[in-house]
């Protein structure tokens, strides 16, 4: 074999390697953009996921206890300085009768509950414990009034007919926090007085066991 012929045949193989190496190349090269691309969509699925996940808690986070036990503002503003508050409103529906101890407290300077939600057509009952001092249940928009009563076990009743906020106070003691309120199925404006001036958002009755 001449050195002509031999050079030739060297320079095929060497173009012949140099084309498979080549070859592997782009194969290795284009494998591992299509691994690349499946791993950016699977990543993606799973943002994708992670954020149905995270609307979804949103969603059930959004939702809020709704109806009984939800105060009206103006409750709340009314009670904001009143003994024995919590902030939260008693929930007292479907009940036809209910009580609030007036005189609790440690210094029986308050009633309790504070705030309380019936429906309309509930008799509440205020029950003295005799702590305190003299106390009386007076609406502030004049829907009822009791007289001042200071013997444990006297009370004082009124049903309520007409649905709203219905605020009180005791007399002697308001400016000390004696407050309370009764929301009125869902709440909303008192029951007005009549057009002679009369109560028609109830009936109320006083009594004593100490005569």
């Amino acid at each position: 074999m001449n050195r002509r012929k031999f050079l030739a045949l060297a320079g095929g193989t060497v173009s012949v390697a140099l084309a498979g190496c080549a070859g592997d190349s782009d194969e290795t090269n284009s494998q591992n953009q299509t691994n690349g691309a499946d791993d950016e969509g699977g990543a993606m699925e799973d943002d994708e996921a992670a954020g149905d996940d995270t609307a979804g808690n949103g969603e059930d986070g959004a939702g809020g206890n709704g109806g009984a036990g939800e105060i009206p503002d103006e409750v709340d503003s009314y009670l904001s300085e009143a003994d024995q508050y919590d902030g939260s409103l008693e929930d007292m529906t479907g009940e036809d009768e209910v009580t609030v101890d007036v005189g609790a407290g440690s210094d029986g300077l308050a009633f309790d509950p504070a705030a309380i939600q019936v429906d309309s057509g509930t008799t509440v009952t205020w029950e003295w414990t005799g702590e305190g001092g003299a106390h009386n249940v007076v609406d502030e928009e004049g829907e009822f009034e009791s007289e001042l009563q200071e013997e444990e076990g006297a009370t004082f009743e009124h049903t309520f007919e007409e649905e709203g906020n219905y605020l009180y106070y005791c007399n002697p003691h308001r400016t000390q926090g004696m407050l309370g309120a009764v929301v009125v199925g869902g709440g909303g404006g008192n029951g007005g007085a009549g057009e002679n001036g009369g109560d028609d958002g109830g009936t109320s009755s006083l009594t004593s066991l100490f005569g």
